[in-house]
């Protein structure tokens, strides 16, 4: 008798979940692409690439956060190279970081060559400006000529503080807390006056006039004083003490200039600085009753010619004075009589010229 052999039922196949069915929803749309030039982009590889340009741009605000804790916390530390390291660093990473966000793209390396040609025709059409900002804001921070911190005036006529250097510009702060972005090229080719490149102390120029007749000696006295009630003035005596100096005889007064060396926290307030010692200057000439004078025209009237003298008078006027006391005078007196003595000369006689 034959035995009969008994099968196992096949396992029931389950349907598809709803989670199973998202996530073959999720990896379709992932890899929806396109191709551009041979290289195939997805939605999945340009979501891994700027996923990979973010972490470098956290990573490279964390470094420098840490490297500013480092230089506040070791006070050796020279400050503008801490800021030069920091901005060094964040082209570094941004550079690596765009880098590797292409090659997660799926875009390879060997293909970039097509990009370069794409930029330096962009360089040629209008992106040399932005060229010449950044490689001149690399120069300022390798060069080191320029520093934040640091007090300017530009040929524009731009002063202030330097509080950070950028790809394309530079940002100034006026003493009126304005903020001024400078290209970096200016700071490069133009004429810039760093008045803390070496030192911060320098020498401040205050112009002002008295009244002529004035005791010089008094006038020095009175503006000493004046620079010594002035908390900016650096010291007293030595080199560096203030001086008083007679530049100049104006229209209607005796020009002196008070010249003083400044701290360091008055090196960057030029001119509030100079209305300081222009109000001390004021109060320490009225103090010794030194005049101040201002421009002004006197008319002096010695007499009104009388109608009937004018009437009676000859017709030929009299013959003037011998101006024998007055070199000018008598020059062109010579000089006249030199003409017309050559015009009553014979014909063919050579005229003076």
């Amino acid at each position: 008798m034959g035995r009969l052999a008994v099968q196992p039922a096949p396992a029931p196949v389950s349907a598809p979940g709803p989670a199973q069915h998202g996530l073959g929803q999720v990896a379709t749309w992932l890899d929806w692409g396109v191709a551009v030039g041979g290289i195939r982009l997805t939605v999945g590889s340009l979501l891994g690439a700027l996923l990979v340009l973010m972490v470098f741009l956290v990573g490279s605000v964390l470094l420098r956060r840490l490297l500013n804790r480092y230089g506040q916390s070791h006070h050796g530390i020279n400050q503008s190279s801490l800021y030069t390291v920091q901005r060094l660093l964040h082209y570094v990473m941004l550079v690596i970081g765009v880098l590797w966000a292409l090659s997660v793209a799926g875009v390879p390396v060997a293909k970039m060559t097509v990009f370069a040609g794409a930029i330096g025709v962009g360089l040629g059409f209008g992106l040399q400006a932005i060229f010449n900002n950044f490689v001149s804001g690399l120069i300022l921070l390798f060069e080191r000529s320029l520093k934040v911190g640091d007090f300017v005036e530009l040929a524009s006529g731009v002063h202030g503080t330097v509080r950070d250097i950028y790809i394309r510009a530079t940002r100034i702060s006026t003493n009126d807390n304005i903020d001024i972005l400078v290209p970096n090229s200016e700071f490069v080719s133009g004429r810039v006056v760093n008045w803390t490149l070496r030192e911060v102390a320098r020498r401040q120029k205050i112009p002002f006039g008295v009244a002529y007749g004035t005791d010089k000696e008094l006038v020095k006295k009175a503006a000493l004083e004046a620079a010594a009630a002035v908390p900016f003035t650096l010291c007293q005596d030595g080199p560096r003490g203030p001086q008083v100096w007679l530049t100049g005889f104006g229209e209607s007064s005796l020009d002196f200039q008070l010249v003083v060396w400044l701290t360091a926290e008055a090196t960057r307030r030029p001119g509030s600085v100079a209305a300081a010692y222009n109000w001390a200057l004021h109060t320490a000439l009225e103090k010794y009753g030194i005049e101040i004078p201002f421009p002004q025209r006197d008319l002096h009237v010695k007499s009104w010619p009388d109608s009937r003298v004018a009437a009676s008078a000859p017709a030929h006027p009299q013959q003037p004075p011998d101006p024998s006391g007055n070199d000018a005078a008598r020059d062109v007196q010579r000089e006249i009589a030199e003409s017309a003595a050559a015009s009553q000369s014979p014909a063919g006689a050579v005229l003076p010229r």
